[in-house]
């Protein structure tokens, strides 16, 4: 099966079932956003709080491909091929 790993950070594991990687198979290819509609299928959520009502990913969420950032590529129509890893890093801020 086609897949890919999906790296989920601390802060977003308690919506994942704790889960610190998921596998998604991907088939043919798939983009940063159907992956991110797949998670959210099953873990609502957890899509909410990666991207907006508008379905644009948060100001504070950050996703790298194999190391690139996605949105130095093509955003969430970034496609993404079975083998590779998707990591995605939620921001901290405090006052």
């Amino acid at each position: 099966m086609p897949e890919v790993t999906v790296l989920i950070p601390s802060l977003l594991r308690p919506l994942t079932g704790g889960q610190e990687q998921l596998r998604l198979d991907v088939g043919g290819g798939a983009t940063v956003a159907e992956l991110l509609d797949a998670i959210g299928g099953g873990f609502p959520t957890f899509g909410r709080r990666v991207r907006d009502e508008t379905g644009a990913l948060r100001r504070f969420v950050n996703i790298y491909l194999d190391g690139d950032d996605v949105r130095r590529m093509a955003g969430l129509a970034t496609p993404v091929a079975a083998g590779q890893e998707l990591m995605i890093i939620q921001s901290v801020a405090g006052g």
